[in-house]
């Protein structure tokens, strides 16, 4: 898996659907084959990053 936003591949997984970028320092979460980007504020709450992405556009995730 690389990350949307900076296409690394050192991606930490933080939960069962989630993930963490160390290239970036987003959060990912995946629902399905639904990705959603969030950011990390300071005080550790998660601020949506979709609207950066159209939606024609979202990464999809895809079982290999």
């Amino acid at each position: 898996m690389r990350c949307p936003n900076c296409n690394s591949k050192d991606i930490g997984k933080i939960g069962s659907h989630q993930f963490y970028c160390w290239g970036c320092f987003i959060e990912l979460s995946v629902n399905g084959e639904k990705m959603s980007v969030y950011q990390v504020e300071e005080d550790g709450t998660l601020s949506s990053l979709d609207d950066l992405f159209f939606e024609d556009e979202m990464p999809q995730v895809h079982a290999n």
